[in-house]
């Protein structure tokens, strides 16, 4: 008698969890936002080597205008444009987890949800990060003070409607091109953003002039700019002041995701409630994806063992961090990304997507007792021109 099993129903298992998948593929879309792409090179680089190929995209110049009467008897002089080029070096990212059949067997319903939605949720947010390194590098910087001094406890420091009218001042008179209604948009983390809701300006405008701005304490435009307001927004962890109490030691062991605790060589001036940054501090244009922010759990008391909530799926930690990484408390600076829909140009593998594969599903071994779900992505992000994006750098008063 033939027996229904989940081997037989495969593409149906699949199709049950493909939705969960596609649903965090899309959820953390940032930097993203600010990329148009380029399809008509597609097929011209998958034709070659990715990894050795680059896309070069020329620029032309303007016209000088007009000043001058048409002549009556000398002829005018064509005008001559200039061009320039720039480029996109292609990548590769990819991905996967494994598990055994027998682990399918005991603890099938929750372990084939969670996987599908970690799968997605990683490739969207590798992805991005691209974007996220090509928005962040651009040459148009506006800061109150040097990365490393900027102090929360300084309010010329923070994240205000003043700097948002500088900034758009500054890409509008660059002529950054739009969104197709007309706006542009500033992408920041939460942390920034309720320093614009404290300052005092946008309440009063919304209370008495446009209520239809603030609803809920969330801003969707001031001016010109679409607010993206997102924890997910790149943060330069403890890049900036140092605490009046500095902490500054290390792992003293490593830390594996999920950990509620981590252990230091030094706790001094680590106390509850304290705000830690794990991590190689990011100076200039470097970025470090695992740098991940924690807090000190109100139980501490003493001890170079740290409780910490964290943002782990449990409350702990998202990464792991090898014996020796960086603990600190130093200020943080925010980045807020300025621009329009064509800040940034991406190339990608018509072949895989443009944000990446499909759920790749696999069995192996000698009687197929694995599984392997991946993905992966051929692509790249670039700065379309340094009049294209701005990017400011604050403070926040959250850590004053």
């Amino acid at each position: 008698m033939p027996i229904q099993t989940t081997t037989n129903l495969s593409n149906a298992v699949r199709a049950k969890y493909d939705g969960e998948y596609l649903e965090s593929l899309m959820f953390r879309r940032v930097y993203d936002m600010y990329a148009v792409g380029i399809k008509e090179t597609l097929r011209k680089l998958e034709a070659g080597s990715w990894l050795a190929s680059s896309y070069v995209y020329n620029y032309l110049s303007d016209m000088t205008p007009a000043t001058s009467a048409i002549s009556q008897s000398v002829d005018l002089i064509p005008q001559v444009l200039r061009d320039s080029t720039g480029s996109i070096t292609p990548t590769s990212r990819a991905d996967a987890i494994q598990w055994s059949e027998s682990l399918d067997l005991q603890n099938y319903t929750g372990y084939g949800s969670a996987r599908f939605k970690a799968i997605g949720k990683n490739e969207m947010e590798s992805i991005d990060l691209l974007a996220q390194s090509a928005a962040l590098t651009g040459g148009l910087v506006k800061r109150p003070a040097a990365r490393a001094s900027l102090d929360a406890g300084t309010s010329g420091h923070r994240f205000t409607d003043t700097v948002i009218a500088q900034m758009a001042a500054r890409v509008k008179a660059l002529k950054c091109p739009p969104f197709d209604n007309g706006s542009l948009m500033v992408t920041v983390h939460t942390d920034a953003f309720y320093d614009l809701l404290q300052g005092g300006n946008v309440v009063t405008i919304a209370q008495q002039v446009r209520p239809e701005i603030l609803q809920n304490q969330k801003l969707g435009q001031w001016g010109d700019f679409t607010i993206n307001s997102t924890p997910w927004a790149k943060v330069f962890g403890a890049a900036g002041a140092d605490n009046a109490s500095n902490v500054a030691t290390t792992l003293s062991s490593a830390a594996n995701a999920l950990a509620t605790s981590i252990v230091v060589a030094s706790a001094t001036n680590i106390t509850a409630g304290a705000q830690l940054t794990i991590g190689t501090e990011e100076t200039g244009d470097t970025h470090y994806a695992t740098n991940e922010i924690v807090f000190v759990d109100d139980s501490y008391t003493s001890g170079t063992t740290i409780p910490i909530i964290g943002e782990g799926a449990n409350g702990g930690l998202r990464f792991d961090h090898s014996s020796g990484a960086s603990v600190r408390n130093a200020d943080n600076a925010y980045p807020a990304v300025f621009g329009g829909k064509a800040s940034l140009v991406k190339v990608y593998a018509d072949s895989i997507g443009e944000f990446g594969s499909a759920p790749i599903l696999k069995e192996s071994g000698v009687v197929n007792q694995f599984s392997t779900l991946g993905w992966k992505f051929y692509g790249g992000y670039g700065l379309v021109a340094d009049n294209y994006i701005a990017r400011g750098e604050y403070s926040s008063s959250l850590q004053a």
